[in-house]
């Protein structure tokens, strides 16, 4: 497992609400558990971080508490191609802004290079068809220069109903006769299971195979907002109690146990909710258990239908 650091960068993401925190926003506050997430994960096994300038302070974040180690074990994948603008405001109504140009690349390359050495994988953040990203030169030669002038792995995250689109064109764009892309950040989880057709070409790539949003931005966390899903949650809070786990925690095993060669990211905010995650590694779900877990699965359309309807907390 992984430690996504969206949660701990910006004080607010897209997700369904579990606990209402009425105390006033304090910056250094927010900084200063942001910096203790990173190390409790340390002190846990946690040697993998994914992190973007779109997460507000995250990489700042990051660099910070990376200068307090020595460790060749940290591994750290960053992206391109969003710019956090709410100011750490909560109430903000815009919080990013997506450009996938080659200006934005190099500007934001300036920042996410003080990672190396520990930069590992850097990644196209959210590619999509309809940026054209994936058919602009410049941006492809410029990630191509980079990967050979600091030996990083290039690598793209995708997102929404088409991610598999993506994926197809990506797993075969080139660049001097070499594929560039070599590491996928995707959304999977029990409800999108779409990338499952890419599996074998996702496990030949030199670079990881990361999973995003193993918790379906909460989704799969019992709630009374989707009674839909009773079937599901009651299932989960079955598979729960025999594990003596909580359900956040057969969510991210199942990622495991279906990608077994991919790191699996929690995106946990605070020590608590990481030490219930991290349980994930304590068990295996049998061939049924996944089976029945996979009969939840939702059509690509519904699944991003619903999460774009998803508020920012």
């Amino acid at each position: 497992m992984g430690l996504g650091t969206a949660a701990i960068g910006r004080p607010v993401y897209i997700n369904i609400k579990q606990q209402i925190d009425r105390s006033p926003f304090s910056l250094s506050k927010f900084k200063e558990k942001g910096i203790q997430v990173l190390e409790d994960a340390y002190k846990k096994g946690i040697r993998y971080f994914d992190t973007s300038p779109g997460y507000g302070m995250a990489e700042e974040l990051l660099l910070q508490w990376l200068s307090t180690k020595n460790d060749q074990s940290i591994k750290v994948s960053s992206k391109w191609g969003y710019t956090y603008v709410a100011d750490f405001n909560p109430k903000a109504k815009q919080h990013e802004v997506k450009e996938h140009s080659l200006k934005k690349l190099n500007e934001q390359w300036e920042t996410t290079k003080k990672l190396l050495p520990y930069l590992d994988v850097y990644q196209i953040h959210s590619a999509t068809l309809d940026t054209g990203v994936l058919e602009n030169t410049e941006v492809l030669k410029r990630l191509h220069e980079l990967k050979k002038e600091h030996n990083i792995t290039i690598g793209l995250t995708t997102t929404g109903a088409n991610q598999t689109e993506v994926l197809e064109k990506a797993l075969s764009t080139q660049v001097d006769n070499e594929l560039l892309f070599q590491s996928f950040q995707c959304t999977f989880n029990v409800l999108d299971q779409s990338i499952l057709k890419f599996s074998e070409a996702l496990t030949k790539c030199s670079g990881p195979i990361i999973i995003k949003e193993a918790l379906a931005n909460g989704r799969l966390l019992t709630n009374n907002k989707y009674q839909k899903y009773q079937p599901l949650y009651n299932y989960c809070n079955q598979l729960a109690d025999s594990y003596n786990v909580g359900t956040d925690a057969i969510a991210l095993r199942y990622c495991i146990d279906v990608f077994p060669d991919a790191i699996v990211l929690s995106g946990a905010n605070n020590s608590e909710h990481l030490e219930a995650n991290l349980k994930a590694n304590q068990f295996n779900l049998s061939k049924s258990e996944i089976e029945h877990l996979s009969s939840f699965g939702l059509s690509v359309d519904d699944y991003w239908q619903e999460r774009k309807e998803l508020k920012w907390h």
